[in-house]
C-alpha cells in the first residue's frame, strides 16, 4: 500500500500505539447464509489488519454485522442461527490456530440484545492474559442500539467504546452509518485498517476512471439503489442495468407492467428515464426471460421476450433473467469490449434457477483484455465464483501489487476484487 494514495489526514492503523491496548476492530465478515460460509474471501482479506494488531502487542475484540435480523416494518430483532457469527469464529479458529470467545448476553425476544453487561469483563481479563486469542462480539445487528436512534444508540456506542482503548475500522463494505461503524469513533482514538485503506485507494480509480467507463448495476430492490444509481449515472459513460432495477426502468420507459414491480418504484424510475432521453447512457439488453413463477424454472412456464415488441399497457409475468444472446448484440458487445474501466455490482438473474445472463455477462467482460475491472458486492462475487470459477480464480490467485492495490494482471485483463 502506498500511503500517499489515500488522504494523508486519515489516521491509519500503522501509526496507532497498540502495545498492551485492547483494540476494538470493526470488520465486514457478512458472509454467513443459512448457517454456512459460502465464500471466506471477506474474512481472509482482514487477516493483515488482525495480524498487525497482535504482532504489535494489541489484543483484538472483533465485531461484524451479518444478515438482516431486524424487521424494517416492526423494528423487531430476531436472534437465530441463520444470522449468528459462530461459523465465522469456527473458521478463524481453524485458520489462525487460536481460541476465540463469543460473549453471551441476555436478549429480548423482540428487541434483541439490549446491553453489553459486565460479564464481558471476565473475557477481557482472559484476553489480556493471553488465555484466549480474541473476543468476537455477537452480530452487531442483534444489539438493539446498532440501528436505533437517540439515547439507545448513544448508549450502545458508549458501551462499545468502554470495551477498548483503540478503535480500528476495517469494514469498507459496512457503509451504513450505524453505531458500530460511526458513533463509536466519537469516543475512542480511531484508525483505518489495511483493508479499508486499500478500498479507499481503489476508489480513486472509480472516481477518476480511465474512459470509456462502463458500470453494470443490478439489484433486488429499486428504492434502495436510487441514490447510488443517480450518482453513478453522472459518472459513467455507459450503464447496463439488470435484475429488478432493469425491470423497473423498462416499466417506466415503455409503460408496461411486470410482476413484482411496484407502482411506487416505477414512478421513482421515471427520473432516470428522463435523464437518459438526452444523455443516452443506459445500454438496453434487448432479450429477457419471462417466468410465470419465482418458485423455480419449470418447463412451459418461462419464455424469451424482446423489448422491441413492448407496447404500452402490456402486462408480463416475472422477468427473472437477461437472455445470454443480449450480450452478443452489436450495441452491447461493442460497448463492453471498448471500455477502459468496468465496474460490476450485478447479478442479472434470480439464481440458482436463472443464471445464464450472469454467466454470459462475466464471459463477455472477460474478453475485454485491456480494461481495469472491478467486481463488488457479496452476492456479485458469490455468483461470479459459482458461475465462472476459472475467471474468479484468475482474479484471486497469483495477485500482484498493481498501482498500490491487489489485483491480477494477466492475459485475462486486470481485476480488482472487493467485497
Amino acid at each position: 500500500m502506498n500511503e500517499h494514495e489515500i488522504d494523508p489526514r486519515l489516521p491509519v492503523v500503522q501509526d496507532a500505539d497498540l502495545r498492551d491496548k485492547i483494540v476494538l476492530v470493526r470488520v465486514d465478515h457478512n458472509v454467513v447464509k443459512k448457517g454456512e460460509i459460502r465464500d471466506p474471501y471477506r474474512i481472509d482479506a482482514t487477516f493483515g489488519t488482525i495480524y498487525n494488531i497482535v504482532e504489535r502487542g494489541g489484543r483484538p475484540i472483533i465485531m461484524t454485522h451479518n444478515g438482516r435480523p431486524r424487521d424494517k416494518k416492526t423494528g423487531q430483532i430476531k436472534i437465530t442461527d441463520d444470522t449468528a457469527i459462530q461459523p465465522v469464529v469456527d473458521y478463524l479458529e481453524r485458520k489462525l490456530h487460536t481460541k476465540i470467545t463469543i460473549p453471551q448476553f441476555p436478549n429480548d425476544p423482540k428487541l434483541g440484545i439490549r446491553e453489553i453487561d459486565t460479564s464481558i469483563n471476565w473475557h477481557i481479563r482472559d484476553l489480556r492474559t493471553h488465555t484466549i486469542g480474541s473476543i468476537y462480539l455477537p452480530n452487531t445487528r442483534w444489539f438493539e442500539g446498532e440501528e436505533a436512534t437517540g439515547e439507545r444508540r448513544d448508549r450502545f456506542a458508549i458501551q462499545l467504546a468502554g470495551l477498548a482503548d483503540v478503535f480500528v475500522n476495517d469494514a469498507f463494505g459496512s457503509w451504513q452509518s450505524h453505531a458500530s461503524t460511526v458513533d463509536v469513533t466519537r469516543h475512542l482514538p480511531s484508525f483505518a485498517g489495511f483493508l479499508l485503506q486499500k478500498e479507499l485507494s481503489n476508489l480513486k480509480y472509480i472516481l477518476e476512471p480511465k474512459r470509456p467507463f462502463l458500470a453494470v448495476v443490478a439489484g433486488a430492490k429499486y428504492d434502495t439503489k436510487i441514490g447510488p444509481l443517480n450518482k453513478i449515472y453522472q459518472k459513467v459513460d455507459h450503464l447496463i442495468l439488470g435484475g429488478v432495477i432493469y425491470n423497473t426502468f423498462l416499466c417506466a420507459k415503455y409503460g408496461i407492467k411486470v410482476a413484482g414491480i411496484s407502482e411506487k418504484d416505477i414512478m421513482a424510475a421515471k427520473d432516470l428515464v428522463a435523464q437518459d432521453r438526452e444523455a443516452k447512457k443506459v445500454i438496453e439488453l434487448p432479450f429477457l426471460i419471462e417466468s410465470d413463477t419465482i418458485e423455480g424454472r419449470f418447463e412451459g412456464k418461462y419464455r424469451p421476450r424482446s423489448i422491441k415488441d413492448f407496447k404500452k399497457g402490456d402486462k408480463f409475468g416475472y422477468f427473472l433473467d437477461v437472455a445470454p444472446e443480449s450480450f452478443d448484440t452489436p450495441g452491447v458487445s461493442e460497448i463492453i469490449g471498448s471500455a477502459e474501466t468496468i465496474f460490476v455490482n450485478a447479478v442479472m438473474g434470480l439464481t440458482p434457477h436463472f443464471y445464464e445472463g450472469s454467466e454470459k455477462l462475466d464471459r463477455t467482460i472477460d474478453k475485454n483484455r485491456q480494461a481495469q475491472k472491478y467486481y463488488g458486492g457479496g452476492d456479485t462475487l458469490q455468483e461470479f465464483k459459482n458461475l465462472s470459477p476459472g475467471l474468479y480464480l484468475a482474479a484471486m490467485d497469483s495477485a500482484l501489487l498493481y498501482r498500490g492495490r491487489d489485483c491480477t494482471q494477466s492475459d485475462r485483463g486486470r481485476y480488482a476484487i472487493r467485497s
